[in-house]
């Protein structure tokens, strides 16, 4: 599959000299829920001041913590030992790449994918109180873990579906190893205030970003593109089933040049499509 490159990244990639920077574990979640015109995903256009992907929307998502990894994590659903095995990485790994896409959704969304059993999910994440958890958090106040811990509450792995394992291109100076998760908005939650890395916030209708990225009026990155493209005809109750389904392998995208325009190249659409 090739993917048009934004004239931004372009330009930065020509410059790019030099050893390859490392990655970085991440993780990111595609937060959906029906809509009057089909599936809707939330998302998130980052400052223009970000260093990494200004200016594009993205889905809630960023790095692992070291303590996303600790194994008091309260946890529910399948263990870390089927995740390492869906993406290909240890237990450890796993671990913190599950917490770290709960708690990024929350930090970056207000969306609590976690419950006090593993039949439950929070209700309501709008009050005060919860919103001021999600600042702290970011602030690094506190582990994901003694946030759960201190209300009661058990992380609901359950509630993820594994989507996809993304590596940004080796041109970029901040690279990350992402794996991309899927999730429904549960009953009762709705977004809360908007995250600081982010200057605007909208549940949008994939058709029609698709159409906006299309027409040249929204910018995305090529993995964030490719998979509003990939969950197009799904609703949101076939969303979960469906990353079951999934094979997980490593996109690593490779910068090519055709005719003088520049495009990402991955295997999508080959033989691992």
């Amino acid at each position: 599959m090739l993917v048009p490159v934004p004239p931004s990244l372009v330009e930065h990639a020509l410059k790019q000299k030099g050893e390859v920077a490392p990655t970085r574990d991440a993780s990111t979640v595609v937060v959906v829920r029906d809509g009057a015109d089909g599936l809707e995903a939330y998302l998130l256009r980052r400052q223009q001041s970000m260093k990494f992907a200004p200016g594009m929307y993205v889905f809630p998502g960023g790095g692992v913590d070291k303590t996303d990894s600790h194994v008091d994590v309260p946890w529910a659903g399948a263990p870390p030992s089927e995740w390492a095995a869906r993406f290909g990485c240890d237990e450890d790994v796993a671990r913190g790449l599950v917490c770290a896409a709960v708690r990024e959704t929350f930090e970056e969304s207000g969306v609590l994918l976690a419950g006090s059993d593993e039949h439950s999910v929070v209700a309501d994440t709008s009050g005060p109180e919860w919103q001021a958890a999600r600042l702290a958090l970011e602030a690094h106040e506190y582990s994901f873990a003694e946030f759960l811990l201190k209300r009661g509450l058990v992380l609901r792995a359950d509630l993820l579906g594994a989507w996809s394992h993304w590596i940004t291109p080796a041109f970029e100076p901040r690279r990350f190893d992402t794996r991309f998760f899927v999730a429904v908005l549960p009953e009762g939650q709705a977004v809360g205030h908007l995250a600081r890395e982010a200057d605007r916030a909208v549940w949008a209708p994939l058709t029609k970003v698709l159409a906006a990225v299309d027409a040249g009026e929204t910018a995305m990155l090529p993995p964030t593109h490719i998979t509003c493209s990939e969950l197009l005809e799904l609703s949101a109750d076939e969303v979960l089933a469906a990353a079951a389904q999934r094979r997980i392998f490593p996109i690593a995208p490779e910068l090519i040049e055709i005719d003088g325009q520049y495009f990402l190249k991955t295997p999508l659409g080959e033989d691992d499509d």
